[in-house]
């Protein structure tokens, strides 16, 4: 898909040549290939336990070891989530150490834009500064491994800021060093002379806003940029201040009701990137140390979209950081909240020519998966994305050359489905990004080739799951307030009765008109045989208990009817997984001991029958039958047996083989689906690492071109 996430930081090491690292606010941090031409995930190890880690909230190079990076990694500040960690590599990102440390990061929080919040010292690699947002200013001695407060720094942040935001080391002097501090309401800008020992307000620095970067150009003036939001919470007032030789200049570009978000200077030249403008956003690019600005930004033509098609509806979303690269005056990068873009053609703004812009996040893949399906025939797989709608991928080695769903065009995709017998009809749900203009619901009949709205849609329905009867006729959509069930194509809308508020409702995959709805915690299952229009009550045979259900999303806790078994079906509860045969009870099944992601895929080619046999059978021209008789494939994101990972079963579930490794386990995993069109291919949807497939005979591929 390419981006589909809010890349908020790049970092450019100051004496290396192609070595460059993004971070992201949820899906790990990445680090340039130069021989590839993309970019390489660096935290696709970080397991479940330490899904928190995904969110990075700064990086940091050494400038005098190319090989060493630093990462501050935590998600959210809130009580409930685990402390962060400072990561440190010597490989340049290949392999991490893991220090603990007592602090909370906000890699998804307001604010998460700003930096960076982490700097080595050059003139010795083994200290480095950390701001946090809560807890001050943080200093190691020892190269990353152990951290202590900074007890001399006086300020931790104003109420409506982000804590401490920025550290900044001069290269230039020994000893001194600048911090920026989220805070409107008192001094936000300290400088230190003396190694840390004692910090004190620069002098003369401006108040009333909040510094979102700062960065010391190559003649030692100071540049910071600021706003009245930390971002990306929308900005209403901003600035750009220079202090060379102790005195501060404002030198804002362009004043008006939005802010600024990041700064860079290289050689002379310096950038500078607006947030919130209205009528778009605006890169500003200074030759005199800001008493002129050209734009960088021009008109939608000097874009080129190819390597994300999607990206050409979208908009200017969320520019952030902006980046010139230290050995080409011409390459810049700015970020969004998609990916980014980059040129190779910055110096045209000197001469009133326009800069080209194409996507600098081939390789960064960053979406969360909704839902996944892959029909049982046509296209490989159609996804349902948050925050991006979703794709009809045709090649999954290709970003989707029309883009995004469109016709209605949605902002959030959160359910889609097709009928099993009639895999043409496909119908996704979402939140649309037209408002009130628009429906929440559209369907394909050609397989996703083209979309339409239905003729009508329940009052402020939006977003939820949809549930399509195997001939494609009949769709039911379940929602917080209730479901709604349509057997014409959303021509007429009604209400089914005896199916409680709440409760999500699935298709049986052969008995066209059979539904269900599962009521997990009140020990229910809800039948329907008349097209979800009553539905009739029976015990489960047992009751769940809600405790520590874990993270409450993606797939368990949930009801799956089998393919090519009418009345077959399965609970993939968070804390053990339950089959139910036609005419039997459910029965808790052996082994499985944690689920947060289940689905099902081809059936195995090798039988389950002994050989001699299953000969027997071929000899008498029941060959056919014994292959169509085959059980599909399971696939579960979970524990099993003490051991965590990606698992597939092709003997109903009496055993099971993992089929992840440890390098591949992307701190949280939401979807799986297998393909019902190969065997062993199987699709998965992570929480902000994107979506990837996987084929039997791969395992241990560490090319992120399968994302």
């Amino acid at each position: 898909m390419v981006g589909a996430g809010f890349v908020d930081g790049v970092v450019f090491h100051p004496k290396a040549k192609d070595v460059r690292y993004a971070r992201t606010d949820m899906g790990g941090a990445y680090r340039w290939d130069a021989a590839g031409g993309r970019w390489a995930p660096m935290l696709d190890w970080v397991p479940y336990r330490d899904l928190n880690l995904m969110g990075v909230e700064s990086v940091a190079v050494d400038p005098n070891d190319v090989q060493k990076v630093f990462l501050a990694c935590g998600t959210y500040t809130n009580p409930s989530t685990p402390d962060g960690a400072i990561l440190r590599s010597s490989d340049g990102g290949k392999t991490f150490a893991i220090a603990r440390v007592p602090i909370k990061f906000g890699g998804n929080e307001n604010g998460r834009g700003n930096g960076e919040r982490l700097s080595v010292d050059p003139f010795g690699g083994q200290r480095l500064l950390l701001g946090t947002r809560n807890d001050g200013l943080w200093r190691s001695d020892d190269g990353g491994r152990t951290w202590g407060r900074e007890a001399s720094f006086p300020s931790t942040g104003g109420a409506r800021g982000a804590g401490v935001v920025v550290t900044l080391f001069d290269p230039s002097t020994k000893g001194i060093a600048y911090v920026a501090v989220s805070n409107a309401e008192g001094p936000s800008l300290f400088r230190t002379t003396d190694g840390g020992a004692s910090w004190a307000e620069t002098a003369g620095a401006p108040r009333g806003l909040l510094p979102t970067h700062m960065v010391l150009a190559d003649d030692g003036s100071l540049w910071v940029t600021f706003g009245d939001s930390p971002g990306p919470s929308r900005m209403t007032a901003g600035a750009v201040w220079r202090m060379k030789g102790g005195i501060w200049t404002d030198v804002t570009p362009e004043k008006g009701p939005f802010g600024y978000a990041a700064v860079s200077c290289e050689k002379g030249a310096t950038i500078v990137s607006t947030f919130s403008r209205p009528g778009g956003e605006q890169i500003y690019r200074s030759l005199d140390g800001g008493k002129t600005w050209a734009k960088c930004i021009g008109a939608r033509k000097a874009y080129d979209f190819t390597k994300a098609p999607y990206t050409s509806r979208v908009g200017i979303h969320w520019l952030f950081d902006v980046e010139i690269d230290p050995f080409d005056p011409n390459h810049a990068v700015f970020t969004t909240g998609y990916g980014g873009h980059e040129t190779f053609d910055l110096t045209n703004a000197d001469r009133g020519r326009p800069v080209h812009w194409s996507s600098m996040a081939p390789g960064i893949e960053e979406s969360v998966g909704l839902a996944l399906l892959s029909p049982t025939k046509g296209v490989p797989l159609v996804s349902a994305i948050g925050d991006y709608g979703g794709f009809v991928h045709r090649d999954l080695d290709r970003p989707a050359p029309e883009g995004n769903f469109t016709t209605p065009h949605f902002g959030n995709t959160t359910d889609v489905a097709a009928g099993d017998f009639a895999p043409e009809t496909i119908v996704r749900v979402g939140r649309s990004s037209g408002g009130a203009r628009e429906a929440n619901l559209g369907f394909s009949l050609d397989g996703g080739a083209s979309w339409r709205p239905p003729i009508s849609t329940p009052d402020d329905a939006r977003e939820g799951h949809i549930a399509v009867s195997p001939d494609g006729t009949t769709w039911v959509w379940s929602l917080r307030g209730g479901a709604y069930r349509t057997g014409d194509y959303g021509a007429r809308w009604e209400i089914p009765t005896g199916l409680p508020i709440g409760l999500r409702v699935v298709a049986d995959r052969v008995t066209t008109g059979r539904f269900y709805a599962l009521d997990l915690f009140g020990g229910k299952l809800y039948q329907s045989e008349d097209g979800a229009r009553t539905f009739e009550s029976s015990d489960l045979g047992f009751v769940a208990e809600k405790g520590d259900r874990g993270d409450s999303r993606g797939g368990q806790d949930g009801l799956y009817a089998t393919p090519g078994r009418a009345g077959d079906l399965w609970i993939a509860a968070f804390d053990g997984l339950y089959h139910a045969r036609t005419s039997r009870a459910f029965v808790r099944l052996p082994h499985v001991e944690t689920i947060h992601a289940f689905g099902f895929g081809k059936a195995s080619p090798e039988p389950m029958l002994p050989d001699a046999f299953v000969k027997v059978l071929r000899l008498f021209g029941f060959g056919e039958a014994v292959q169509k008789g085959r059980f599909p494939a399971l696939y579960l994101v979970g524990q099993i047996d003490g051991e965590r990972g990606i698992f597939r079963s092709d003997d109903v579930a009496e055993s099971w083989t993992r089929i992840s490794d440890d390098a591949h386990q992307w701190g949280l995993v939401l979807q799986i689906a297998g393909d019902p069109k190969k065997y062993g291919r199987v699709y998965v949807g992570t929480h902000g690492r994107g979506v990837f497939y996987g084929d039997p005979g791969q395992e241990g591929a560490t090319d992120s071109s399968d994302d």
